[in-house]
């Protein structure tokens, strides 16, 4: 939802309109998250001056406009000199700064609830977040009722303010920047990730996570010395110096002891992976984002924090520490290199990202599958689940659970599985799987689908599950995102990154991988060979049938403007497998076009969608031919005996159509893989009807791409 983006450099002069300009980059990189208001945060002339803030409701393009005004009139800034314009020139040795753009939670969008926010006047405290504080009102009140006052409808700017309440509270013996973020976050609960800021402590920052995404891009002119940052584990975690052991927000001691003592004893190493040849620190610049597409601009070097982590940037190295004792968690993060290029997050020829990631599916197939088809032998092998396909052929139960779009891959997969593996499935989403508290068993084996890797609902069923102890599987496309490591093993669709909110590619990915794993888990059954071979066969040609589809894009268009630009609302029908396309085509128009559409199973129109039937209504029927294609035609039928306007998708050689219906005529495969043909014509045409109705197609309103908070 949020975007989070810091840049600290280190011994690597930069002025500062060099670092207001990555840090818009890095910010603009995050649009597709969907937002309403981005800020930024950057050093003062003197490393103790307070922090200079630019906020702006709208886009990164209101806000570079902003930060270019404030060069030419007096800023209004907070923090800037009164009357001052603020010197762009001005040249740091080293630096921190921040950025975020906003997906509103807690208050409406405004210059004043948009991040960064601060603790005070003098900014001696100052954040950015990703999440939400669900404790915060509990935290206000006691902040409130001890003096300190608010400025905004945030439930951020309450742990900037606990940040200097902690630090206010201590005055004879000071916390270190970590121990006292590790002090605050104790007493937060909800998900976040964070980016700390301080004029106590100049040219450090302090990154914290607890279920949203964060990560730390490493710049260097040299090779690391090692590969990893190692963990540093605290000697005493069962309180914090200076602190009562009732807790923070107890009643205030009000006398120190005076010995001036500095917080706990960190077991502490030096950053190894930083230090040049002879042992000195060199020129070093760090990110730190919510997504690796902030960072792949400026370096390919990038770490994952876990939940917990606690990262501190200071003097050209990082330390990582624990907010407790985990033994489950490795003592290391590892450096690893980012495979995405930057010509890849960008539109190209595209008019839109939607557009671009439409026309890249018969590309993104192929890479799901790259490696792992051989369609000479007719064999599929995803090497992430070999060693587990003994224990997941024996489960009682398949449990797939996911959110949206990933819900509706899991839907249309459903039937194939069944077939293939006769293990019982169900298909959850995340967020009433969890309102359930579904029962689990040890047995089954729960299937988790979501195309960041970080949606929040379905995380927290997964670790729902482990705690049952299921065996846990990810279906992911983000290499180093919560789910894929959590999961006992899984599979990455590779599907390139997404930048759209409209999730195009990751549908017919996930779709690809998810029937890849049911041919695997049933090659070890000679009934079902014919079978396999058969859809085997038919993943071969999808590619090829998908620019088939592709080449109808005009006709399509002329669709979209004639017959449903001026409708108020749409029906989709279908049965079967096409049940899955029906709800993710109704999904797609719905979100990107604010058209009012609706995905039904034709088999319940007799139970009250008929109703809903009359000469003003578009329907669109998916009728390609399968089994249920006889039961489709009677729906179909009794939609055209009650004056019905319906469209249909049918096999390009059905005869049994007439020309002189409005049709939609695609290639015809196997029943299972057929929902990856008909999903391209409504992914096309809600496409065009958001265009048509002038809406801002990669960004919807009220939609975030990367849905971090539940």
């Amino acid at each position: 939802m949020c975007g989070i983006f810091g840049y600290c450099s280190f011994l690597v002069e930069k002025d500062r309109k060099y670092v207001c300009d990555v840090l818009c980059n890095g910010l603009a990189r995050l649009e597709y998250r969907g937002y309403d208001s981005a800020g930024i945060g950057v050093d003062g002339d003197t490393p103790t001056s307070p922090l200079i803030l630019f906020k702006t409701v709208g886009k990164v393009a209101t806000l570079r406009k902003d930060i270019e005004a404030a060069t030419a009139t007096p800023s209004p800034a907070q923090g800037d000199v009164q009357g001052d314009k603020i010197d762009m020139n001005k040249v740091f040795l080293s630096q921190t700064s921040m950025a975020h753009t906003r997906w509103a939670t807690h208050g409406v969008p405004s210059n004043t609830n948009c991040h960064p926010h601060v603790s005070d006047t003098q900014t001696e405290f100052s954040l950015v977040h990703n999440g939400i504080i669900t404790n915060y009102k509990e935290l206000k009140l006691v902040l409130l009722k001890r003096g300190y006052t608010f400025h905004t409808d945030t439930d951020t700017e309450a742990v900037a303010v606990l940040c200097k309440y902690v630090w206010d509270s201590q005055p004879h013996k000071r916390l270190n920047f970590t121990e006292l973020i590790k002090t605050v976050i104790k007493e937060l609960e909800g998900s976040f990730a964070f980016v700390f800021k301080s004029t106590h402590f100049p040219d450090e920052i302090v990154a914290a996570r607890r279920g949203s995404p964060l990560l730390i891009g490493v710049k260097t002119d040299r090779k690391l010395k090692v590969d990893f940052v190692d963990v540093e584990l605290p000697t005493n975690e069962e309180r914090v110096d200076g602190v009562d052991a009732a807790g923070l927000l107890a009643v205030p001691n009000s006398v120190a002891d005076g010995h001036g003592a500095a917080g706990p004893k960190l077991r502490r190493s030096q950053s190894r992976a930083f230090l040049s040849e002879d042992g000195m620190p060199q020129p070093i610049e760090f990110f730190v984002a919510s997504d690796a597409s902030a960072v792949i601009e400026h370096t390919k070097r990038v770490l994952y924090l876990e939940d917990d982590d606690i990262a501190h940037i200071a003097e050209g190295e990082l330390h990582i520490h624990r907010l407790r004792r985990d033994d489950t968690v490795s003592s290391v993060r590892a450096i690893e290199h980012l495979e995405i290029e930057l010509a890849e997050i960008m539109k190209g020829q595209y008019d839109h990202f939607m557009q671009k990631e439409i026309y890249e599916q018969p590309e993104s197939v192929v890479n799901t599958m790259r490696g792992r088809v051989n369609f000479d032998t007719r064999q599929v092998l995803l090497g992430g689940l070999k060693a587990y396909l003994p224990v997941i052929r024996r489960g009682r139960r398949l449990l797939f659970v996911a959110c949206g779009t990933s819900y509706h891959s899991c839907i249309a997969v459903r039937g194939v599985f069944e077939e293939l593996t006769d293990i019982p499935v169900a298909v959850e989403l995340a967020s009433d799987f969890l309102d359930r508290r579904t029962p689990v068993f040890r047995d089954d084996v729960a299937i988790f689908v979501s195309q960041s890797g970080e949606t929040a609902d379905t995380i927290l069923a997964m670790r729902y599950c482990l705690e049952r102890g299921a065996l846990c599987l990810g279906v992911v496309n983000t290499v180093g995102s919560t789910l894929s490591r959590e999961t006992h093993a899984g599979i990455h669709i590779n599907a390139g990154p997404e930048i759209g909110v409209a999730s195009t590619k990751a549908y017919t990915s996930q779709y690809v991988a998810l029937v890849m794993m049911a041919v695997q888990l049933s090659d070890d059954s000679i009934l079902k060979t014919a079978r396999r071979q058969q859809i085997i066969d038919g993943l071969h040609d999808i590619p090829s049938q998908i620019r088939k589809v592709l080449a109808m894009d005009k006709a399509l268009q002329e669709m979209a403007k004639t017959m449903l630009a001026k409708e108020k609302s749409l029906l989709i029908m279908g049965r079967g497998y096409q049940y899955a396309t029906c709800l993710e085509g109704a999904l797609k128009i719905k979100e990107v076009s604010y058209m009012h559409s609706e995905g039904i199973l034709a088999g319940e129109l007799k139970h009250g969608p008929l109703a809903l039937i009359d000469e003003h209504l578009p329907v669109i029927f998916i009728m390609t031919r399968d089994s249920l294609y006889p039961k489709v035609q009677s729906a179909l039928a009794q939609v055209t005996a009650r004056k019905g306007r319906p469209i249909i998708i049918c096999n390009e050689d059905d005869d049994t159509v007439s020309d002189a219906a409005k049709c939609i005529r695609v290639p015809q495969t196997v029943d299972c893989l057929q929902g990856l043909i008909n999903v391209i014509p409504l992914q096309l045409l809600s496409y065009h009807l958001a265009v048509m109705n002038g809406v801002d197609v990669d960004f919807p309103r009220n939609l975030a791409k990367s849905v971090t908070t539940e």
